[in-house]
């Protein structure tokens, strides 16, 4: 291949992958996905995830709806101003008084071990979700619950009834709260009741039990109207909160394996992970599901005797503050069981493997190791290990891949060989081949040809596939320690040193991906090759490619495939030390 060909090759892509990175504008936001739409947009329907959809989903042909109930005062559930409530409430007609429930907006938070929990006593519902042990990029802590999805967005634990004016109340009125202050529960399990009832029969109790350690809220809600007791759909609204919602998309040039917020259903024994872009429902008697995204999940757990529920999903797109042209990408999603449940298990924080399988061995799948899960986990497992030790995830990294390659180091070793011997008979190989170039391939004299490299290959003593065997043995280890370090939350948001101060991100300097790329260029430069010269030259543009694609992968990868490639290249060196130095390679 002409040298100016590979060049004009090369700046093809550094163009468009320049051109996609820095110049080409982000896609735009979906238009029947805003929350938080305010007056004048006018959409034509309500935007899934909004208070507003879930108030229209109740059904319309429910009986007539229950009056808001009246109290001195004013004209809202609670008693209250309008001014008051932060909201602007409709004067609602009179109706039925308050008979349970407070007059005020307040806040109770509920302190465990690893959460800061915020509920409000309007409509019971869940505000905050802070994780004690996990940082948004930003550095503060990390909020699970979004904000900035509009004052109209769903919040956890919002209940939907068919009547649309009960859905209301039990969304928007002041319920009394158990507790008058903040809640500690750090050190063995509390319970958070809130309890609204109205003179027409209406009455609702939210209770919330919250763990000491670890991210599972238990929940019950009854809802009676009258003697009938309702059977309430639970919302879950916008989700999850951290960082991800706001990454662009992956792409050719600039890909990423970051999995944005979508929905999970786990049935018949395997994980079902709907695309972030599509909305539906299913029905049956899963074990768990809800939504989940890369590091984080939040989930409903069935009871052990799997119940059928229906969960119903959609994707919610919101224009980010800082700039409108972007938008930030959540999920929303709700359940109905066919009969009200008490004692509804929630699964509400990070993705880590230890503690999911604590809860549920099947939970763990949750994390999408990929088709090398088998081997990823116990990788996983030994990268703990090792960071007993060093204490450093970084380092672990750089520990477990020199096992990794140590383990490998006698396949890599006779592949090598066999590739020397390979490259050794290669002129002879040649001669055989342009004896018979003449013949066409279904001519009976090309067989002749075949006997004659067989007989060759046994005079010498090569075998072809030791070249390559050995060589495919190393490849799940080096997929299943690429799939591990991809989803692992325990390397979001780790130090390692210098520049890198979080391994999941980026090199925000460009300094590992290129030392990747030059140390791939030295290995490929000595490697022992039976390629013909065009194909060498190709094979010479692949680490350029790669230094390009690196530059958006997680600091952590980069720094195992650097690593792997500069113990490649010193075992090179030994095995040349060992057999000798390899001959010239072939002229043109």
């Amino acid at each position: 291949m002409e040298r100016r060909v590979l060049i004009a090759i090369t700046l093809s892509f550094l163009v468009l992958f320049l051109f996609q990175r820095f110049v080409m504008p982000p896609a735009s936001a979906p238009a029947t996905s805003q929350p938080g739409a305010t007056a004048g947009q006018a959409p034509a329907a309500p935007a899934p995830g909004s208070m507003a959809a879930i108030t229209q989903s109740s059904n319309q042909s429910a009986p007539a709806a229950v009056a808001a109930p009246a109290v001195a005062g004013g004209g809202n559930p609670s008693g209250l101003p309008a001014a008051q409530m932060g909201n602007a409430t409709p004067a609602a007609p009179a109706g039925p008084t308050v008979t349970v429930g407070e007059t005020a907006d307040r806040e109770i938070v509920v302190e465990t071990t690893t959460v800061r929990a915020t509920f409000t006593n309007r409509g019971g519902r869940l505000l905050h979700w802070v994780l004690k042990d996990y940082k948004s990029d930003a550095g503060t802590p990390l909020d699970l619950v979004p904000s900035g999805v509009g004052d109209d967005a769903v919040k956890p634990f919002s209940l939907v009834v068919d009547d649309p004016a009960v859905t209301e109340r039990i969304n928007g009125g002041f319920y009394r709260a158990s507790a008058s202050g903040p809640v500690d529960a750090t050190t063995a399990p509390q319970t958070i009741t809130f309890e609204m009832a109205g003179s027409d029969g209406l009455s609702v109790t939210k209770t919330f039990v919250m763990e000491p350690h670890g991210y599972l809220i238990t929940f019950s809600a009854v809802v009676q109207l009258g003697p009938a007791r309702l059977n309430p759909v639970i919302h879950w609204g916008p989700g999850l909160g951290d960082d991800i919602a706001q990454r662009p998309p992956s792409s050719f040039f600039s890909p990423n394996s970051i999995v944005p917020a979508q929905a999970m259903i786990y049935k018949d024994g395997s994980v079902e992970r709907v695309a972030a872009t599509v909305s539906g429902s299913q029905e049956g008697p899963f074990r768990y599901a809800g939504t989940s995204d890369h590091y984080f999940a939040s989930l409903l757990l069935n009871e052990p005797t799997l119940p059928p529920f229906r969960i119903d999903y959609a994707p919610v797109h919101v224009p980010m503050a800082t700039d409108a042209a972007r938008v930030a990408n959540y999920a929303t999603y709700s359940v109905r069981f066919p009969a009200p449940p008490d004692h509804s298990r929630f699964f509400f924080g990070p993705k880590a493997f230890e503690d999911l399988r604590a809860i549920d061995s099947e939970l763990s799948k949750s994390i999408h190791f990929g088709m090398f899960s088998w081997l990823a986990v116990p990788l996983l497992g030994a990268l703990k290990w090792v960071h007993g030790y060093v204490g450093n995830w970084g380092w672990a990294i750089v520990v477990l891949t020199i096992l990794i390659n140590l383990a490998m180091f006698p396949l890599r070793h006779k592949s090598v060989v066999s590739m020397r011997k390979m490259q050794e008979i290669q002129p002879q190989m040649k001669a055989i081949q342009d004896r018979y170039a003449k013949y066409k391939v279904t001519d009976p004299e090309r067989q002749k040809m075949n006997t004659e490299v067989m007989e060759l290959y046994k005079s010498k003593g090569v075998n072809p596939a030791s070249g390559c065997v050995p060589m495919l043995l190393t490849m799940p280890f080096l997929f299943a320690f690429y799939a591990m370090l991809s989803v692992s939350i325990e390397i979001r948001g780790a130090n390692f040193f210098a520049w890198i101060t979080n391994l999941s991100a980026p090199d925000p300097l460009y300094i590992t991906p290129v030392l990747m790329g030059l140390t791939q260029f030295w290995q490929t430069k000595m490697t022992p090759t039976t390629a013909d010269p065009a194909q060498q030259k190709i094979m010479m543009f692949m680490p350029l490619m790669f230094t390009f694609m690196s530059l958006s992968f997680p600091s952590g990868l980069v720094i195992y495939w650097l690593v792997s490639t500069v113990w490649t290249i010193g075992q090179q060196y030994a095995t040349n030390y060992l057999i000798g130095a390899p001959a010239k390679r072939i002229a043109k």
